[in-house]
């Protein structure tokens, strides 16, 4: 059983091809923990699978299994929770066959529909509707090559661009970013510490001594439940 409340299995009891179906780690209900939306209820669809390895990835338990579901499926236990918005996460979500195709149904079920991704997958197969919070990877992440630096030409002001600091070099490497591509005059830009190796105080200090343009932020739900799945 997945963590959530709606038996999922019950739904897929019908065999679907792979035209029509997803590989699901959980689908809960939860508050958002980062973004624009911190702090509102949110059910989260997370996709398995990862072609990353971050070195502080706490989503390591998405990178294999999962069960197989229609769309029609997700989609039906997600409106079970009666939540305006959705996250489809991972692993990362848009390197799934048919991720695109899942989330636009939701989005046609009349969710607001977010989607986080890693910024190494193209974000140009998510239509109009889609809200993208997408990483850039700091050189701590251990995966800074895999950013494909055109997706920051395909970003709106309803985007937001995610950096996850793990020390003052990546905190340098990011500002320098930000100011060289001018970042928060695409979308709105989010610093976080990350969770295991970056003081949350350092890091809003920097941050207000060089008077950034961006959204500080913590992990929420980790300050509330811990680094629990399905939380």
């Amino acid at each position: 059983m997945m963590a959530s409340e709606v038996p999922l299995e019950r739904m897929d009891s019908v065999r679907t091809d792979r035209a029509d179906r997803v590989r699901i780690t959980e689908i809960f209900h939860s508050l958002q923990g980062e973004s624009r939306t911190v702090g509102l209820p949110t059910v989260f669809v997370r996709l398995t699978g990862c072609p990353l390895r971050c070195v502080y990835c706490d989503t390591e338990y998405a990178f294999h299994g999962g069960e197989w579901l229609s769309l029609g499926a997700v989609c039906d236990t997600v409106a079970a929770y009666g939540a305006r918005h959705v996250t489809v996460t991972g692993g990362e979500p848009l390197a799934q066959f048919n991720a695109d195709r899942l989330i636009h149904a939701l989005a046609d079920a009349g969710h607001e529909v977010s989607v986080e991704t890693s910024g190494a997958m193209d974000i140009s197969v998510l239509d109009e509707r889609i809200v993208r919070v997408m990483d850039i990877k700091t050189p701590g992440s251990g995966e800074v090559e895999r950013n494909r630096w055109e997706n920051l030409t395909l970003l709106r002001p309803q985007d937001q661009i995610k950096f996850v600091i793990c020390d003052r070099a990546d905190y340098e490497w990011s500002r320098e970013l930000l100011q060289r591509e001018a970042l928060n005059e695409r979308c709105e830009v989010l610093f976080s510490p990350e969770h295991q190796r970056m003081q949350p105080s350092a890091l809003a200090d920097w941050v207000l001594e060089d008077r950034l343009p961006v959204r500080f932020q913590v992990q929420l739900h980790k300050y509330i439940w811990g680094d629990v799945p399905g939380r």
